[in-house]
């Protein structure tokens, strides 16, 4: 749900062509897999599209690559700091700690409750992107 939060906050602020925004996940159970339905329709009530989106695993080219890795909880930062061979130029962050409720984001694997994650992310986009500029 991040990256295209992310992207659409982007968009709105007319920034498109200033950011690289991707998403991949630190395990392997849906990796090929479209964005999980309840997710894609909670984006899509907010008139955000998914299509075309298959989860894929983050790769060590990635912490290359890219000038932010964001994890939505504890477990990814530890995958990502095992699987990205540390954080030696400091990139990897929670989404939440821009903002003023650090931690996680609300997991809805869990709990089925994709409104909260929406918070969640919505708030954490908001406050990454307004640190950014």
């Amino acid at each position: 749900m991040a990256e295209f939060v992310m992207k659409w906050l982007v968009q709105k602020a007319g920034r498109e062509e200033e950011f690289e925004i991707a998403s991949a996940a630190t395990s392997t159970e849906e990796i090929g897999n479209p964005v999980y339905p309840p997710a894609r329709r909670k984006l899509a009530e907010h008139g955000i599209s998914s299509a075309g989106k298959y989860a894929r695993q983050i790769t060590r080219s990635d912490y290359r690559h890219y000038d932010l890795i964001v994890g939505m909880d504890q477990w990814n930062l530890r995958n990502m700091h095992r699987m990205l061979g540390g954080d030696p130029d400091g990139k990897i962050h929670l989404l939440m700690d821009f903002t003023d409720r650090p931690g996680d984001v609300a997991d809805p694997w869990y709990t089925d409750d994709f409104e909260a994650t929406w918070r969640d992310v919505l708030e954490g986009c908001q406050g990454m992107l307004a640190r950014i500029s």
